[in-house]
């Protein structure tokens, strides 16, 4: 009897492992493989239950069997990430029936067995990232047809990309990023994988020359992460017919040859193409010489080529190069040219050698090394305008000391164009741990002011409240400035009032909402004019200069920003618009005429046309346009255009002809009647705000306290 017992219980095992289904047989194959699982993250995986679908990271759905007509549930997912498993993945099928496998940054090692993925054609997303995979990628991923997410990053994979995985054309994301893949892609990868929408093969050994047809993956967002590889040859034009906010990176690679400057590698800045040093052209520094430019006319000789016009003719003597005075007057003209740069050098030395007898040996002691100082004469730089030795470090440099990113994160990271303008591109940067910030480049060159650039972001990175966005980091180099601000989602005021272009549907926001943002940006207004550490002035407040966020409550954005492209080199919007206003109005005889301006001087006081330096006084005039703009719902641009006259002498003309208010206000508020008289009392606070006179505008702090004693809430 005592040997019955043991046989009993074994019968009764084996037969609830029978009763498991399929599905979960070809689970615990997989559970069986896994070495430790410190979190107990297959604690509940137990061989006697009749489901697995109850199990921990796994998910079932129901389907009917044809046989039977009977209801069974099959696992179409199995989800495990950060669980610290230590496994190598088993050369057995999963079910047949799996569409997502996620088993990301765990300790996963050994190679992709080709038999775990043939065993389930129907997947979709296959997510590995993140563990110790090593080997090649299997022929067996051309198997699945359906497959459109296929993340392998931050592995120790080796070997080349299979020519297979052409056959997954329904692929939408390919993340290959940080393993040790080598060779050529395969030939028609931009043909064949139309649908992809996220390309990264950043950090591989990828050689070979960057495929023409990547040029025919119209679908790509964000950023097209060739990066840290060794592609070679040139550059295909064909990239530029990615779209638009693709952002491509073509950073350290074996590329040679003139940029091509055309659809979506236009005005990209030199961030994407450093560390290939046989790039030359725009935006790099590395002009390109006559030899690497693509010809237009393959006929034409080379420069060593005697080129005779007449030989077909009979000409004698015409084609056989320069003449004899030619080569006389080039020579000479060398000469001249030497002997003129040899009297620049001696008049500048010896400027430098009298200077220092001059100051003696005192002077000269504080000088480093055999260094002038700043007396060289022709040689000498202006500290204020150059960066010190030090200055090129080619790094972020953090404002708030919770940063938890750096610069090499921010280059990898997801980016989408959130808008262009005269000063520079505005991006959306999504990075790997899902945090967002907005990046703003100013420029390419220009005046190289390192260190009157670096006081001056480094005063507005102190500058903190409710109401302003926040400058987090700034990154400069010689050929490019990026300034890092926090994200704000819910797109600009202008947006909020008028609706974004485009869009058929738009909601006005209701008074509750436009009261909230009032009073927001006049608090953020009155703390840059009175509590800042610089009292700043903002000199370009709009409606496209203030966000809203989650709960609509308003940010003002680019304060300071047209001085940091002054000093950066680039063009500041509203500075161009003075220009501009004041040739205009000095081509015009009658100075009563108002010349049809630009969108952005709708909202700058009419002494802007008399002073470039701003004044706060000029923020309180582009405040109260805003507020005529929120109250009346009208587009100054829009009056500008239809009307001839601006939106501050719209209102005041409707006052004047004593129309009703209901022909001044929104008539999107008529909803909000019983709050009326707020209405009356901000258009009064808004017509205070743009007199003509600076002197008669209120201060914004003084705004500020009006409208909190309005009865709606903040």
């Amino acid at each position: 009897m005592a040997l019955r017992l043991p046989l009993l219980l074994l019968l009764i095992t084996a037969a609830a492992a029978d009763a498991l289904t399929p599905d979960g047989q070809a689970l615990l194959a997989f559970k069986a493989a896994v070495v430790q699982d410190p979190t107990g993250a297959l604690a509940n995986w137990d061989a006697t239950a009749v489901d697995p679908c109850a199990w921990n990271g796994v998910a079932c759905s129901a389907s009917s069997s044809a046989s039977d007509a009977t209801q069974t549930r099959r696992v179409v997912a199995l989800s495990l990430p950060r669980k610290s498993l230590v496994a190598a993945l088993p050369a057995a099928p999963l079910p047949s029936s799996l569409r997502h496998l996620n088993l990301r940054s765990n300790r996963l090692f050994g190679p992709v067995p080709g038999e775990l993925l043939s065993g389930s054609p129907a997947l979709q997303s296959l997510v590995l990232y993140g563990n110790e995979l090593g080997g090649p990628l299997p022929e067996e991923l051309g198997g699945l047809a359906f497959l459109q997410i296929l993340d392998l990053s931050s592995n120790a994979l080796n070997g080349s990309l299979p020519a297979s995985i052409l056959k997954c054309r329904r692929l939408r994301a390919l993340a290959l990023a940080r393993n040790n893949l080598t060779g050529p892609l395969p030939d028609g990868f931009g043909a064949e994988l139309a649908a992809l929408e996220r390309l990264d093969l950043s950090f591989n050994g990828f050689s070979g020359a960057v495929p023409e047809d990547i040029g025919n993956l119209s679908r790509l967002q964000g950023t097209v992460d060739l990066s840290h590889n060794h592609f070679s040859g040139r550059i295909p034009a064909s990239l530029g017919r990615l779209p638009e906010k693709v952002y491509i990176d073509l950073t350290y690679n074996n590329l040679s040859g003139p940029i091509p400057q055309n659809g979506a590698l236009e005005n990209r800045g030199p961030t994407a193409f450093i560390g290939n040093p046989g790039l030359c052209g725009p935006p790099l520094k590395n002009p390109c010489s006559p030899n690497a430019m693509p010809s237009s006319n393959p006929s034409l000789p080379n420069d060593g080529d005697s080129y005779t016009p007449g030989a077909a003719g009979g000409g004698k003597g015409k084609g056989k190069g320069l003449g004899k005075i030619a080569v006389v007057a080039i020579v000479l003209s060398d000469v001249v040219g030497i002997l003129i740069i040899a009297l620049i050098f001696f008049y500048c030395y010896w400027r430098a050698v009298s200077s220092k007898d001059r100051k003696g040996l005192g002077a000269a002691a504080g000088s480093k090394g055999s260094r002038c100082g700043k007396d060289c004469g022709c040689f000498s730089r202006d500290e204020s305008g150059t960066p010190s030795e030090h200055a090129e470090q080619y790094d972020l440099v953090a404002l708030d000391q919770q940063l938890r990113f750096d610069l090499d994160e921010l280059l990898k990271a997801l980016a989408f164009v959130l808008g262009k303008s005269g000063i520079g591109i505005v991006y959306k940067v999504v990075l790997e741990d899902g945090l967002t910030m907005a990046v703003r480049r100013l420029g390419e060159g220009g005046l190289q002011r390192f260190k009157e650039f670096q006081t001056e972001v480094e005063a507005i990175g102190k500058v903190r409240h409710p109401n302003i966005v926040t400058l987090r980091a700034y990154y400069w180099s010689f050929d490019e400035k990026l300034l890092i601000y926090d994200y704000i989602p819910n797109g600009s005021l202008s947006a909020a009032i008028h609706g974004k272009p485009g869009t058929m549907t738009f909601t006005p926001l209701p008074w509750e909402a436009r009261l909230k943002i009032m009073k927001g940006v006049a608090k953020g207004m009155s703390f840059l004019h009175e509590f800042s550490p610089k009292k700043y002035v903002h000199g370009d407040l709009r409606p496209n200069n203030v966000l809203l966020g989650t709960n609509m409550e308003p940010y003002i954005s680019d304060f300071g920003l047209g001085r940091l492209a002054n000093i950066a080199g680039a063009s500041p919007i509203a500075q161009s618009d003075r220009v501009g206003l004041e040739k205009a109005q000095s081509q015009q005889s009658d100075a009563s005429v108002s010349p049809l301006v630009s969108k952005g001087s709708c909202y700058q006081a009419p002494e802007a046309l008399k002073t470039l330096k701003p004044s706060q006084k000029w923020d309180v005039y582009s405040y109260g346009v805003v507020l005529l703009e929120m109250i009346t719902g009208r587009s100054p641009a829009v009056l500008l255009e239809t009307m001839q006259m601006d939106l501050v002498q719209w209102v005041q003309f409707c006052i004047e002809d004593k129309k009703p208010s209901a022909d001044v206000l929104d008539p999107f508020l008529a909803r909000d009647s019983e709050r009326e008289d707020e209405m009356i009392a901000v258009l009064k606070i808004a017509l205070a705000c743009v007199q003509a006179n600076p002197e008669r505008r209120p201060s914004l702090r003084h705004v500020a306290e009006t409208l909190e004693r309005l009865n709606g809430s903040s």
